[in-house]
């Protein structure tokens, strides 16, 4: 099985984000540069115009979560070093309503720029246009704003890229637990936030055509999917009445930071484990290693979200302080390394591209999580 876990890794990182090179990587690129270094990058390369002095408000779906709390970190270490202000701001509750208002507060604050991972795409639109309009540079980390209503979208991958991780974390889970998943049916489902957030719902996709290219035997047992809209709670409710409308069913992608520890949850408080269920996804590593601990799930995955945090504010700085880019350009990120700018269908099938400051970064890595290299990580 150390063999089999081996060769998934080895997979995983082939298919991993290629297009941020330098010293990218989750765990290089999780320490700053040293201070001066960066400062000369954020300040004295030929061409580019510094952008020590702006201030990013940093904006998750919901404050209080483990990944977006660890991205907030990880951003201000980032910070420090370049010389610019992030302010985190958010609402604990992932509406639409709420994070407009965020938004509205953002613009009042006049910050120079905005780094939003939107609840609903459409649902903020009109509060992203104000914010541009108002002199404001909007770009998007973690989930898509609507590509004409930002600028640059730094993303953990592409939806193929990151639904083949959730397939292929599933079919090692499957395999951990004696289940062929070549041969054998299997019964599964999706439990993430909501179909509206634009990055959970194109790695479902993804997913599905993977399943149903590869695994003909396979069957959803809720095309519908379940959603939890990002509540603990409710993932947990979601997640028992899973499991009490399929008691036996085979497989869970949790593609969703609260849906997974959720789920888990939910497992446990009726009596399953990896044994009898395969449960995988998305989360930051502290918040699933008790439950690996207590031995209900074999594996899960995430990117660094503070390499991802400090990523999305500096490119929102770097176009708020006057630089301009286009797609093909390279924008060398202190710390982190040279990441190109790559078109907008890269992550969003027929999207457009504008000409100018519009366009997708990507991560450099991701990571598979199990009970051997769990405590390697500290988010």
């Amino acid at each position: 099985m150390k063999k089999a876990l081996t060769l998934l890794l080895a997979l995983t990182l082939s298919l991993s984000l290629a297009a941020c090179g330098g010293n990218g990587g989750s765990s290089a690129a999780s320490t700053p540069a040293a201070s001066g270094s960066a400062s000369a990058a954020a300040s004295g390369e030929a061409g580019v115009v510094s952008i020590e002095g702006k201030t990013v408000a940093f904006i998750p779906k919901l404050t209080g979560n483990a990944f977006f709390e660890a991205a907030n970190n990880g951003a201000q270490e980032y910070a420090k070093d370049w010389g610019i202000t992030i302010d985190y701001m958010g609402d604990a509750t992932a509406s639409v309503s709420a994070q407009v208002a965020v938004i509205n507060q953002a613009i009042a604050n006049a910050v120079d720029a905005i780094c939003i991972s939107t609840v609903d795409a459409a649902g903020v639109s009109d509060a992203l246009k104000r914010a541009t309009e108002a002199g404001i540079t909007v770009c998007t980390w973690d989930s898509d704003a609507n590509g004409e209503d930002r600028a640059l979208m730094v993303s953990q991958g592409t939806p193929e890229v990151l639904g083949q991780m959730l397939v292929d974390m599933s079919v090692a889970g499957l395999k951990e637990r004696g289940v062929d998943p070549e041969k054998d049916e299997v019964t599964y489902c999706w439990h993430y936030s909501q179909a509206t957030v634009t990055d959970q719902n194109s790695w479902q996709v993804a997913g599905e055509k993977i399943i149903a290219e590869k695994y003909p035997h396979w069957k959803n047992v809720n095309p519908d999917n379940y959603y939890s809209e990002q509540d603990a709670e409710k993932a947990i409710t979601v997640g028992e009445a899973v499991l009490e409308a399929y008691p036996d069913i085979d497989l869970i992608i949790c593609n969703d930071s609260t849906a997974l520890p959720g789920q888990l949850q939910a497992a446990e408080n009726k009596g399953y484990n990896k044994d009898s269920v395969t449960i995988t996804g998305f989360a930051s590593p502290n918040a699933i290693k008790e439950y690996c601990n207590n031995g209900t799930l074999y594996n899960w995955g995430l990117w660094d979200c503070g390499v991802q945090g400090g990523m999305g504010c500096y490119v929102a700085a770097y176009l708020a302080a006057g630089n301009t880019v286009k797609v093909g350009d390279v924008i060398s990120i202190p710390g982190i390394g040279d990441c190109e700018v790559l078109p907008n269908d890269s992550i969003s099938a027929g999207a457009t591209t504008a000409d100018t400051n519009n366009g997708v970064v990507l991560l450099p890595e991701d990571t598979i999580y199990t009970a051997e290299n769990m405590n390697d990580y500290n988010f």
